[in-house]
């Protein structure tokens, strides 16, 4: 049996990891699976699963866990330590679902038990590319992107030479604001954002799709994954989201991935990788959807997508200062403290004074936890003065 863990297990992406792996239980052993506030599906999925430990990152949660759990055998812990324990249980294969920052620490702890980490969480190789790269290499461990563009991008990448590639495209739906006025989008409430049109994900992934930071994070990704030039990485809105990526060649031909919006796609080429298995997703009907449209994006409506091309020439940790000043301006917008546009101002704001020494500090765990913080506060510190 393959032993597998799942972080992040309640959020759609563990969700639709573990749609796929109770249809065949008997060739999986779950070792861990961890969540956040969601106790009740947490400890249904550990029990139904069989896990050996579920996890809460919300140490208050820890009791009610317990007593979901209670009789099942099943093991239950809570905190940032045990998901980070959790994350050191060998298994072979991992799913790194968990939202933000949080997931960085489990994942370089499950490659350096030498497991196969199926990585959703984008923020990881955002915020510390280098140490994820590097733990991954001196572990002989794999890395396989789950992200529907860059699992798209790796499958079409199979068999061909990297110093072939001209560019990487990578598309985007544009999000519940794609066809808004600009001038309506100070007044676009939180319910308005956290409508996908295409996507059934969780509110803040979803927030994040309409003010393109997702994808912002995304362009960071691609240059840290595939060690490509920022130059060489372009995004294309396209409103039907049946084609996930393309990578561009020195013959000038296009290798587009087309498929429906189904994250058990990416999810399941990671899982059976690198054999290919049958998947429950829709097959398409080409002459049926007749069309695919395109445009380029307007980075005056979407100005986190120059932001995170800044972000990438200047390196080092600023990756970690951007995603954490976005994670936060996230947490304003939600808690009603900022207006949609103004996100991006604030995350602008904090990238553009922070001091050189946070950026260059060495990629170490620590520093990056340590940019992470003080990006955080001074997020806050501008939220604060914005909104008072």
């Amino acid at each position: 049996m393959r032993r597998v863990s799942i972080f992040g297990a309640t959020g759609s992406i563990g969700q639709n990891t573990i749609d796929l792996i109770a249809r065949n239980p008997e060739a999986y052993d779950v070792v861990a699976l961890t969540g956040a506030s969601n106790i009740k599906q947490l400890a249904a999925d550990a029990i139904r699963l069989k896990a050996d430990i579920a996890v809460t990152a919300d140490e208050a949660r820890l009791d009610d866990l317990r007593t979901a759990l209670n009789g099942s055998g099943v093991e239950a812990a809570a905190g940032q330590a045990a998901l980070t324990e959790a994350g050191c249980r060998p298994a072979d294969w991992v799913m790194s679902a968990i939202v933000g920052a949080a997931g960085l620490a489990p994942g370089i702890c499950a490659l350096q038990q030498g497991a196969t980490l199926a990585l959703a969480n984008k923020e990881s190789l955002v915020c510390a590319g280098q140490l994820i790269l590097s733990t991954a290499k001196t572990h002989n461990a794999r890395l396989l992107p789950v992200d529907s563009e860059h699992s798209a991008v790796f499958q079409a990448l199979v068999g061909e030479d990297m110093d072939a590639v001209e560019r990487i495209i990578i598309t985007a739906s544009g999000g519940a604001f794609r066809d808004w006025p600009l001038e309506k989008l100070a007044q676009a409430t939180l319910a308005e954002a956290s409508s996908h049109p295409n996507w059934d994900m969780g509110q803040r992934i979803t927030i994040d799709s309409a003010s393109m930071f997702n994808k912002a994070l995304e362009l960071i990704e691609t240059k840290e994954y595939f060690g490509v030039r920022p130059d060489q990485i372009e995004v294309l809105v396209h409103p039907e989201s049946m084609i996930h990526a393309m990578v561009g060649f020195n013959d000038g031909a296009l290798m587009a991935h087309v498929g429906p919006p189904d994250m058990r796609h990416a999810i399941g080429y990671a899982l059976h990788w690198p054999d290919r298995k049958t998947l429950p997703v829709d097959r398409l009907d080409l002459a049926k959807i007749s069309a695919l449209t395109f445009r380029a994006p307007d980075e005056i409506r979407w100005p986190a997508l120059r932001l995170a091309r800044e972000v990438m020439e200047r390196g080092g940790l600023a990756g970690a200062v951007f995603n954490a000043a976005k994670e936060t301006a996230l947490d304003g917008f939600i808690g009603g403290r900022i207006r949609f546009p103004t996100m991006a101002e604030v995350v602008e704001e904090v990238l553009s004074t922070t001091p050189p020494s946070h950026i260059d500090a060495p990629m170490t765990l620590d520093n990056v936890h340590a940019a992470d913080q003080m990006a955080r506060q001074a997020t806050r510190d501008v939220i604060e003065q914005r909104a008072g």
